[in-house]
């Protein structure tokens, strides 16, 4: 398993009735109408203009030639009104979702990061949404994700103010941190962030309760971009074994807040509950499972990451994990949360690993069996894409 970003699925939108610019000369043509100073009208239809170029790759690839086009775009998104911020905005989302335009962008702007991040923080801004949402879809590949780790680094106000990483949890976890912004797409921004060693560094340090603070949006009912974010964050925080025993324990207590979502209203005997923890006892017949399949899958890979020490085993099974994951496998629809849960329930029930092979994200898998393996994950894959393949030959919904 690797490290997971999550996929903000945020599309900026296009604007209905402009027109795709045909060349290179046409789209710069539209450079003097987004400079500062330009006619607050012929702004605004202008970087309407760009947001339908955005919808579509010829038009992203378009524009991505454009440097001083893009700079000015990001010059007003953060801009105050009359200036067009929201759709400047919505533009860059559009941008930030093509991986391939994520090098142009930094290229033509390497301040674009701290930009966004300024008023995706900001919360007094209103288009702080759409810029937790653009830093969200850049920060999915490895050299922004970098670029956005400095930026937050140099938003430290003074010595003893909040790192860039802490007011962006806060923000997440504070409701109402924003009076017209939700700030949803914090979470799936701070799920690509936890990718970075540094970033998992300050989620896990005991001192700061990070982690802690998280929890309770596994079970964030207003948003599943939120709860997945967060979730997606847990999950690659269990990439890091030394702190299992720290996550398992009385400090953190993570496995419930992993195990609830995948509950379902299930009548256990007296024997089994007992088995279980106290949130995971007695829960009513109206109890739902986690709705989203992906968010479902992540959170059987982060206890499935928790058993990859002898002790963390022993935890997960001493806390009735199995219990609830033997129930989400006999009514998962899902093929592929499916065969995650079977893998993690083979792990709960299957003997020890010999001596030497109890740590299994250190295990060395010989080059050969490694290959056989992708191969095999590949030819799952792609029954599993066969299986969601729609019957007929109808045509597509639109």
């Amino acid at each position: 398993m690797r490290e997971a970003g999550a996929d903000s699925g945020f599309s900026g939108g296009c604007a209905p009735g402009a027109e795709a610019a045909g060349s290179p000369a046409e789209a710069a043509g539209l450079l003097p109408f987004l400079a500062p100073g330009a006619r607050a009208d012929l702004q605004a239809a202008a970087v309407r203009h760009v947001l339908a170029l955005t919808g579509a790759g010829p038009g992203r690839g378009l524009l991505a030639a454009q440097a001083e086009l893009l700079r000015a775009l990001g010059a007003l998104a953060a801009a105050p009104a009359p200036a067009p911020a929201r759709d400047a905005t919505r533009a860059l989302v559009n941008l930030a979702a093509d991986p391939g335009l994520h090098e142009p962008l930094l290229a033509a702007d390497p301040g674009l990061p701290a930009l966004l991040l300024g008023r995706a923080l900001d919360p007094q801004w209103p288009w702080a949404e759409e810029a937790a949402a653009a830093l969200a879809n850049l920060s999915r590949e490895p050299a922004p994700c970098v670029a956005l780790m400095e930026a937050l680094a140099a938003a430290q106000p003074g010595p003893s103010g909040p790192s860039g990483l802490e007011r962006l949890v806060r923000a997440l976890c504070t409701p109402g941190y924003n009076a017209r912004a939700p700030l949803h797409y914090l979470g799936p921004l701070l799920s690509n962030l936890s990718q970075q060693p540094r970033a998992r560094a300050f989620l896990l340090d005991p001192d700061r309760c990070v982690v802690q603070r998280l929890l309770p949006l596994t079970q964030y009912s207003d948003s599943s971009v939120r709860r997945g974010g967060v979730v997606g964050t847990l999950r690659n925080c269990c990439f890091e074994h030394r702190h299992h025993e720290w996550l398992l324990g009385p400090e953190v207590d993570i496995l419930p807040f992993l195990l609830l979502p995948l509950a379902g209203p299930e009548d256990f005997s007296e024997e089994e509950m007992n088995r279980l923890p106290v949130d995971l006892q007695y829960l009513p017949p109206d109890k739902q499972r986690e709705p989203d399949a992906d968010i479902r899958k992540m959170l059987v890979e982060a206890i499935m990451l928790l058993t990859a020490t002898a002790p963390g085993r022993k935890q997960v099974r001493d806390q009735g994990a199995y219990l609830i994951l033997r129930e989400l496998h006999s009514w998962e629809p899902e093929p592929d949360v499916q065969v995650a849960c079977e893998k993690l329930i083979q792990v709960l029930i299957g003997d020890e690993p010999e001596r030497g092979m109890e740590n299994l994200l250190e295990v060395q898998v010989p080059e050969d069996v490694e290959q056989r393996l992708q191969q095999l994950d590949q030819l799952e894959r792609e029954q599993e894409d066969l299986a969601r393949e729609p019957q007929g030959q109808g045509a597509p919904p639109t």
